[in-house]
């Protein structure tokens, strides 16, 4: 499998410009799109599940053109968006059971051992004969993921997928995504949540305004970040002044002050030490660099 995205360009009708020129190659395995609220992922994942028309370039998946081969594209599809909703009138299962047709899953001896299997795998078999609509928002969003995975897609999109979800629940997803993420398929992770690419994803891209800032491995990132990462003990006064300078990744109180971590360009303080960079701070700092630009 591999999507071949050239000079992609998205304008809406108010003139906004959400993608510009973007050139990307993803193949098999996790891959992450990184960037803040507003950095145009979510536009390019609604070209790539052919929810929204681009204004220019191209986009092939496994050989096929978005723009003329849609339908055949659309089968290989599993997505769940950041805005999930279903019908609200359908137990957790019938929902699912639902979502396993529109899949292509017409045996229904099959549709119900996928169901089963799923809300297992999801932690939602217990709630199986619960209204959808009176599940908390956590198993919600889990419901979602399971109907995005249900029929074995070969290109799984997921926006912003940990969103409501607490701690336990987020490894348990990140759990399901790397097992699959060793078939051969493609997975595609949207997320501002740097931790939720850190752990699974081989090659990851981030967005900026529309713009593709970055493209290559979470390693090579943070090896642009090393030289750029301090961690120091502040007072309080001097905690107020830095934060106002600095982009501070981490604050920590203390009997004298503040422990903190931040990102900068370069940064001249007694008593501060280089640190090793992680991709939080790689993040930061590559994003930080382009503030003004």
């Amino acid at each position: 499998m591999k999507i071949e995205i050239t000079g992609l360009n998205k304008v809406y009708s108010n003139g906004k410009h959400a993608l510009s020129d973007i050139n990307l190659s993803i193949e098999n395995g996790m891959f992450g799109l990184l960037g803040p609220n507003g950095a145009g992922k979510s536009s390019l994942m609604r070209i790539l599940v052919t929810l929204s028309t681009p204004s220019g370039g191209s986009v092939k998946i496994d050989g096929y053109d978005l723009m003329k081969e849609r339908g055949e594209i659309r089968k290989m599809l599993g997505y769940l968006p950041q805005d999930f909703r279903f019908f609200s009138n359908l137990k957790t299962w019938e929902f699912l059971d639902y979502a396993a047709g529109l899949a292509g899953l017409n045996s229904k001896i099959t549709r119900r051992q996928k169901v089963d299997e799923w809300l297992e795998k999801v932690g939602l078999f217990d709630a199986r004969d619960r209204q959808a609509n009176k599940l908390s928002g956590g198993m919600k969003r889990r419901l979602g993921i399971a109907q995005a995975l249900i029929a074995d897609p070969k290109i799984i999109i997921v926006d912003e997928p940990t969103t409501g979800l607490d701690p336990e629940e987020r490894i348990r997803f990140r759990n399901i995504l790397s097992e699959l993420s060793q078939k051969e398929i493609i997975i595609i992770l949207s997320t501002h949540i740097v931790g939720d690419i850190s752990s699974v994803c081989r090659d990851l891209a981030l967005l900026s305004n529309g713009f593709l800032k970055f493209n290559g491995s979470p390693e090579a990132l943070i090896d642009k970040a090393r030289g750029h990462v301090w961690q120091v003990q502040v007072s309080g006064i001097d905690y107020d002044l830095m934060k106002e300078k600095y982009a501070i990744t981490s604050t920590i109180p203390s009997a004298d002050g503040w422990e903190i971590q931040l990102v900068a360009e370069n940064f001249a303080y007694a008593g501060a030490i280089e640190i090793e960079p992680n991709l939080e701070h790689a993040y930061v700092y590559f994003m930080e660099s382009f503030i003004d630009q």
